[in-house]
């Protein structure tokens, strides 16, 4: 009788183990990529414990490349035979790999909890094949004193910043702005609110009014190679009436300069004539040779949840793409005295009018960079209808 119970409990105890090694065998591990997100590593790891635990079959490896290595380990990686699952990317080079074929197509029916402007945005011939994250969309952060002093009111459009220039700089001796249109996507952006961001020939009006500014000293020389960073710099100098900008350059302003951020204000960004937005965003793609698709997929829903999205908004500031959370408190009231929560209620109201989006391209660098020489060359004085025909002409090869 005593044997009976000691191979009944041999084989209890290896039935015990047999259950335990198929049990994690079946432990899938997704392996997730960040850019640059380590600052909100407790955020990021609290979501993670709070999916493992609803889901303990699956296990995140949370890998946070740095931001000026993002695309080159990206590319290499989803070459190979064992990409990471879950991967953290800008929309122009998830499109650059979407039209390379690496990316696994995500069912338009799984991404019903977004905001369906942004969504549109990120369609590559009408199929979809990343998932939004996060967002900013620019509003215009302007000195209330320069404005006074010039006995104007802050501009809606870029003809309006065009038509009160003068009047800023008579005034006051301050520029009313200075334009980073040649850095990135900055101008085909701007061409895009009149509807020609792919059509240069058509909107060479657009190129003649910056030409114009510059000509007359309206806006500062330093356009020609000026970044958005050195705008903002001259911005809390107190020599630039306004810069477009996310909401989060408000803290550097606060920060940097106390007696600028005093005055400052904010407003919609400048429109042209579509009266529609931009915007920038963050998102995540699944390589089409990932091992764990599903499980990724699940894993990026559930840390985009309205739930987790407000969270994220709350530590950083960005704008939410959960369409839940952007019906939040957070995203729709602000008290007059509370400039960030202002900023950020303006900002989240844009991403709802941002159509016609700015569509990128398989060669979307090379162009920018072509239309960023045809600028410089126009602000410098060129004529505009010629510089922009060769660029089109460029363009189009590009595309061959």
């Amino acid at each position: 009788m005593k044997k009976i119970f000691v191979i009944l409990a041999v084989i209890l105890i290896i039935c015990g183990e047999f259950f335990l090694f198929n049990r994690n065998e079946k432990s899938e591990e997704v392996v997730f990529w960040t850019l640059q997100m380590s600052d909100f590593s407790s955020y990021i790891n609290n979501v993670i414990t709070e999916f493992e635990a609803q889901n303990p079959n699956i296990k995140i490896k949370w890998v946070d490349v740095p931001f000026s290595e993002g695309e080159k380990r990206t590319l290499a990686s989803v070459l190979s035979d064992n990409p990471p699952d879950l991967v953290n990317l800008n929309p122009d080079f998830s499109a650059t790999l979407a039209h390379k074929g690496a990316l696994q197509e995500i069912s338009q029916e799984d991404l019903t909890q977004f905001n369906p402007e942004i969504l549109n945005t990120l369609k590559v011939d009408d199929k979809i094949y990343s998932i939004p994250w996060y967002a900013t969309s620019a509003i215009t952060i302007y000195n209330k004193e320069l404005f006074q002093k010039a006995g104007l009111n802050v501009p809606k459009t870029y003809e309006q910043v065009y038509q009160n220039a003068g009047q800023m700089k008579n005034k006051t001796g301050a520029y009313i702005f200075l334009p980073n249109i040649t850095e990135n996507d900055t101008m085909l952006k701007i061409l895009n609110k009149y509807g020609c961001s792919s059509s240069l020939s058509n909107c060479s009006e657009i190129f003649n009014m910056f030409q114009n500014l510059y000509a007359q000293n309206l806006i500062p020389k330093e356009t020609v190679t000026m970044t958005l960073q050195e705008a903002l710099e001259k911005y809390m100098s107190g020599n630039i009436a306004l810069i477009g900008a996310g909401a989060n350059f408000l803290n550097m302003i606060k920060e940097n300069a106390p007696s600028i951020y005093a005055v400052t204000d904010t407003a919609p960004q400048l429109t042209g004539s579509l009266k529609q937005n931009d915007f920038s965003l963050m998102n995540f793609v699944i390589p089409l040779r990932a091992r764990h698709k599903q499980e990724a997929l699940k894993f990026a829903l559930f840390l985009t949840n309205d739930k987790n999205q407000l969270e994220l908004a709350k530590l950083t500031n960005v704008i939410a793409t959960n369409k839940k959370t952007l019906q939040n408190d957070f995203y729709t009231h602000y008290d007059e005295k509370d400039l960030m929560a202002k900023a950020r209620v303006i900002s989240a109201k844009q991403l709802n009018n941002v159509t016609p989006a700015f569509k990128t391209e398989k060669n979307q660098k090379e162009i920018n960079n072509l239309v960023n020489t045809a600028v410089q060359r126009i602000l410098l004085g060129e004529p505009a209808e010629k510089i922009l025909d060769e660029t089109q002409d460029k363009w189009r090869m590009l595309g061959k």
